[in-house]
């Protein structure tokens, strides 16, 4: 069978902006956010921040290169303005139009009104 389009390193997918937006500081819901944070790729969400952040105007907070979000009761430690630098990356920034990119093959889905489309085509199942 034809195993050309799968990739073991096609995961975080890259992200080509066309354009984000960037919305007001929502509320901090702190307790959804902590029962959250033990599910997330934080390398993940570090490098969709740092391709976003060109693109925000002002810019994203910073939020630490490494943390472990795995365990749960050390997250309850994180300090307040952590969570809410947390809370603005993953709940405030939309991509609006652009490209998610595998890493691995190059392959380019199209994101159109904050939907991305992973549909593969016929050539690629």
């Amino acid at each position: 069978s034809n195993h050309t389009h799968r990739t073991e390193n096609g995961y975080p997918l890259n992200i080509e902006v066309t354009t984000v937006r960037c919305d007001e500081s929502s509320p901090v819901d702190k307790e959804f956010l902590l029962n959250l944070l033990p599910k997330v790729n934080y390398a993940a969400l570090r490098s969709a921040v740092q391709q976003l952040n060109p693109h925000c105007d002002p810019s994203l907070p910073e939020i630490p290169e490494e943390l472990d979000v795995s365990d749960e009761d050390g997250n309850r430690n994180l300090d307040d303005a952590l969570i809410a630098n947390l809370h603005r990356v993953m709940f405030d920034i939309y991509l609006v139009e652009g490209w998610l990119v595998c890493p691995d093959t190059g392959r380019k889905f199209p994101v159109k009104d904050c939907i991305p489309n992973m549909i593969l085509h016929e050539d690629e199942i």
